[in-house]
């Protein structure tokens, strides 16, 4: 099952002059209970969003909950969340097909019919914590494929090493994802897959396919060392609620904004300062799917 190929979109020789930041808000593993601050209806969602964009992240990454707060792969409301997002701020929308480790594969492929600009593919099977995520082999191979059809541009979620072997198979067999640029994100620190350590990281930027952009994920006390580690090696970063809820040993999060604030800080210590939603789409050659603002065709503006 291997879609028409589609022009290649070269960024291996672009510099990295700024940092993709990313925010992932909510997750499919935190009770509203536990952290009130974390975003769980549309309008939460929408309103952080908002805030975070202003605080400089450039794409959103989306788990959807149910009106029980419990997490759900719902094609009706990931289709509102996704249109809801759009219209109310530029940011990249990006959908997990993750989901929670309970979800079937049918429901976690169907995740591309909300047309998100960008979606998660896990490269393989991890323990996760006293769970087991799965993906399949031929799962990856389906939603790889599905999302070439659908012009959806991955993000290649790496939790451990051989993760990344996966990824480079899958682009060698069935051909160049949409846009034609690689772009990875290495989840760090999840109980079963590869640590959150700076030489970890090394290992894992060193593994990935020449011209691959990559962004790290720092899972609860290793969101700061990652961080840090991931701009010293040229990297972007993903912070959020879904990954950690303490600001610092002791500190419980404020919001999203608060992670989103810090990881902006350091980018621009780092004279890497937040890239733009435009600037974000172009590295990632997402297809431009904004409604156009009253009368004209005109988008509406970066804040």
């Amino acid at each position: 099952m291997k879609s028409a190929p589609v022009p290649a979109c070269d960024h291996s020789d672009m510099a990295v002059a700024g940092t993709l930041i990313t925010v992932a808000p909510t997750g499919a593993e935190t009770a509203k209970a536990a952290a009130p601050a974390l975003p769980v209806t549309l309008a939460e969602l929408v309103a952080t969003g908002q805030a975070c964009a202003a605080a400089g992240a450039a794409l959103i990454h989306v788990h959807v909950r149910d009106s029980n707060a419990a997490p759900t792969l719902d094609p009706g409301r990931l289709r509102e969340t996704v249109r809801a997002l759009r219209e109310e701020t530029d940011l990249l929308v990006q959908l997990s097909t993750g989901g929670a480790v309970s979800d079937p594969e049918s429901a976690r492929l169907a995740v591309l019919d909300a047309e998100p600009d960008s979606a998660s593919l896990s490269c393989g099977t991890v323990n996760f914590g006293d769970d087991v995520f799965v993906n399949r082999w031929p799962f990856m191979v389906e939603l790889y494929c599905r999302m070439q059809e659908r012009e959806v541009v991955p993000e290649f979620e790496i939790f451990d090493l051989g993760h990344v072997t996966a990824m480079s198979r899958l682009i060698d067999k069935y051909g160049p994802p949409y846009g034609g640029h690689r772009h990875a994100d290495l989840v760090m620190g999840v109980p079963g897959g590869m640590p959150g350590t700076p030489a970890a990281l090394v290992a894992a930027v060193a593994a990935l396919p020449d011209g691959t952009s990559w962004s790290a994920t720092g899972i609860g006390r290793a969101t700061l060392p990652v961080a840090l580690a991931a701009l010293s090696a040229g990297g972007h970063l993903r912070v959020g609620m879904e990954d950690t809820l303490s600001f610092v040993p002791g500190e419980p999060v404020r919001d999203n904004t608060q992670l989103v604030e810090r990881a902006a800080a350091i980018a621009r210590l780092a004279a890497r300062p937040p890239m733009s939603p435009d600037d974000a789409r172009t590295l990632l050659g997402v297809k431009d799917r904004r409604p156009a603002l009253v009368g004209g065709s005109a988008r509406r503006e970066t804040p």
